[in-house]
């Protein structure tokens, strides 16, 4: 069975090196909570709002031992009015056995108001 397993962050700065903390940070929350292999991961997909350019959060995934290979993309959030600005998004398409609401989506700082459902 492929799963979608969703998480989002928040930065205060627009600055390469939080960029890359808070999503490794994230990236392991998810991964560690759904004990998640690289092997077993299809995708993983970033997406950002506009305000966060200063690079891509997927430089993350490269600081993980063991996920080289796994192919990983950047895109940018809809600028919907009102949203919550720096907030970095991150889907793991992943292969599992888990049933959909064994899955734990994980939402870190300002990005926990976006699910308040899933207690993170």
């Amino acid at each position: 069975m492929i799963r979608g397993v969703r998480g989002a962050t928040t930065v205060e700065n627009n600055e390469a090196d939080e960029i890359v903390e808070k999503s490794v940070e994230l990236l392991k929350d998810v991964i560690q909570s759904n004990q998640i292999q690289a092997e077993s991961v299809v995708s993983v997909f970033f997406t950002v709002t506009q305000d966060i350019n200063d690079t891509f959060p997927a430089k993350s995934l490269r600081k993980l031992e063991g996920w080289t290979y796994v192919p990983v993309m950047c895109m940018r959030e809809i600028p919907v009015p009102g949203s919550l600005p720096n907030c970095i998004r991150v889907m793991v398409t992943v292969e599992t056995d888990k049933q959909q609401k064994e899955i734990k989506h994980i939402y870190h700082y300002d990005a926990k108001q976006l699910r308040p459902d899933l207690k993170s």
